[in-house]
């Protein structure tokens, strides 16, 4: 069996130890998720991805801590283990990423669609519309579909343009509920887009996001695959041990006596 490389043998321990904390933050983040959309409606469209999280998370800690194993016993068995068990996973988050790219447009109507379905907003339930005030302070747009008219008569303040906005402004009509308690003729500027497709594209941004995050998992997961297959090879190398050659004179034993000491006194 050949030696190992000592940097070598430390950077793969690092990385994989940089693997298993990952995946033991993805387990937590998929427990605490779970957890919490446990009594959504929509969680039955979750249980999916949810369920594809807690194998990857729990197979890629299982595997680095056969790698590690591996790399400090120096078995065999158990880095093959880990490159087979690595290579596949890392198959499966490249398929994942592949069809996430591809349903992208299809992700964006669906969003379009859940948000359309929230109209009229004045029949919208309390949380739905306390988290579209949010937004229309954050993204500074009024509205989902048709800017300030999806609202009515009842213009909530979170539509009121700050001054240092930067998408366009234009006057609220008089007949809205923003002029009841004043008496002033001043016009009241409100935010004149709709955040219908600021919504979406912040949705999507945190999609790209995410499928980004995962290439560079992935791209992780990678390079242990390759460091364990150098150390598998390193391994599999004969180790050069010194050639013995046999000597009839040293058998003979070819030596001359030294003279008595008490010759030279």
């Amino acid at each position: 069996m050949g030696k190992v490389n000592a940097c070598l043998k430390r950077s793969y321990i690092i990385v994989i130890s940089l693997i298993a904390i990952i995946s033991a933050l993805l387990l937590a983040a998929t427990l605490f998720s779970h957890g919490y959309f446990h009594e959504d409606e929509e969680i039955e469209k979750m249980l999916a991805g949810l369920h594809a999280m807690y194998i990857i998370s729990i197979i890629t800690l299982v595997l680095t801590i056969v790698g590690v194993y591996g790399a400090c016993k120096g078995k065999k068995w158990a880095l093959i283990l880990f490159v087979v068990g690595m290579i596949l996973s890392s198959l499966f988050m490249i398929a994942c990423e592949i069809q996430g790219l591809a349903v992208r447009p299809e992700e964006a109507e669906e969003l379009k669609r859940q948000y359309l379905n929230m109209l009229p907003l004045n029949n919208a339930s309390e949380i739905l519309i306390d988290s579209i005030k949010d937004a229309q302070m954050d993204l500074q747009c009024c509205g989902l579909d048709e800017g300030y008219l999806d609202w009515g008569y009842n213009i909530p303040e979170s539509c009121l343009c700050i001054e240092e906005s930067t998408n366009p402004c234009v006057a609220a009509p008089r007949d809205s509920s923003l002029f009841a308690h004043t008496t002033d003729y001043q016009p009241v500027m409100i935010y004149k887009e709709p955040c219908l497709t600021y919504l979406v594209e912040h949705e999507m941004m945190a999609i790209n996001a995410a499928l980004g995050a995962m290439l560079g998992i992935t791209l992780f997961w990678i390079l242990s695959v390759v460091m364990c297959v150098v150390i598998l090879c390193q391994l599999s190398q004969k180790e050069d041990t010194p050639i013995v050659v046999y000597s009839p004179e040293a058998k003979a034993g070819n030596y001359t006596h030294l003279a008595d000491a008490a010759d030279y006194t």
